[in-house]
């Protein structure tokens, strides 16, 4: 069933005199040929495009511009940030600049209208985690990686561009760059995954903020719907870090609005660094090997904190 078409969409099909024109470019026509349809139709409009229309679009796309943050100081803080993480059993991984069409869609509730999609069958990296995640699938789906015994750990820093418009709020970029942590298991019972890998998450956050920005940390927590218990998902993961004597701030709140893409627990990072407060960065459980795979044992915790407000600019 196809949804209800943006008006500026309905215009442009009214205008060509073809009303069944997304229907056919769909349903009826393979995704091989497609893409190759899509980039005949590029190759043609490049060569109509002047060197002058080309500066042009350079200056008036959002999407292409360089960033403000300094570059040095962003390398070696992802080289400092990576190798913390390392030390703590993450291991680091150079993801590609573009994933599979639909890498967030698919799996999570997000709108692809968010996502810059891209030919050849792929869409520009939005979110490392969802990238992360398709990598982990494809290790245990080929028996490369086995994460019935020892979780697998990766850790990874990406420059994100996400094409939703955000006007002028403050600290919205079109692109920015993200350090993420992902950790994937299998349900033992009694929430032993969700346990630990929280606080491991947490402990390898606790770790960046101090060695690097001498600065605290609090975590937030919220519960989301998709486990059986929530409320008991949230008073053993409270109680393991009791246990295990972790010394970090933590907080609970209510949300009222609804949100797909964590399930069970969604918790955000916050910092204070030169007096400022910062929501720097969030996390959570996600069921996407779970669906990648088709098995329900699946377990995985995603989390990422955004480095460009961190960095001095220029």
């Amino acid at each position: 069933m196809h949804k209800e078409k943006p008006h500026n969409l309905q215009r442009i099909i009214r205008e060509l005199g073809q009303e069944k024109m997304i229907e056919l470019l769909t349903d009826q026509i393979p995704a091989s040929d497609l893409n190759s349809l899509l980039l005949e139709v590029f190759r043609e409009k490049t060569m109509q495009a002047s060197p002058k229309e080309l500066l042009k679009k350079y200056e008036a796309n959002r999407f292409v511009q360089p960033a403000a943050v300094h570059p040095l100081a962003l390398k070696q803080l992802e080289i400092d940030m990576l190798n913390i993480a390392q030390s703590q059993s993450f291991a680091p991984i150079q993801l590609s600049p573009t994933a599979p069409l639909g890498s967030c869609s698919v799996v999570a509730a997000v709108d692809q209208n968010k996502i810059i999609s891209a030919l050849r069958g792929t869409e520009v990296v939005a979110d490392a985690t969802n990238l992360l995640a398709l990598h982990i699938a494809h290790l245990i789906k080929t028996g490369k990686e086995d994460n019935r015994n020892e979780f697998i750990r990766f850790s990874t820093t990406h420059r994100h561009v996400r094409a939703q418009s955000m006007g002028n709020a403050p600290g919205m970029l079109p692109h920015f760059h993200v350090f993420c942590l992902v950790t994937s298991g299998k349900d033992q019972g009694s929430y032993s995954f969700e346990k630990q890998a929280f606080w491991e998450h947490v402990y390898v956050y606790k770790s960046l903020f101090q060695v690097l920005f001498q600065a605290d940390l609090e975590i937030i927590l919220s519960t989301r719907s998709g486990y059986k218990d929530t409320d008991g998902l949230l008073e053993q993961i409270i109680q393991y870090g009791h246990d295990q004597s972790i010394e970090t701030k933590l907080s609970v709140v209510e949300v009222s609005e609804e949100n797909q893409y964590y399930k069970g627990l969604q918790f955000t990072i916050r910092t204070v660094i030169n007096g400022m407060i910062m929501n720097i960065g969030d996390g959570g459980f996600v069921d996407w090997p779970a669906q990648l795979l088709g098995n329900k044992k699946e377990r995985m915790l995603i989390s990422a904190i955004g480095l460009d407000r961190l960095l001095p600019i220029g």
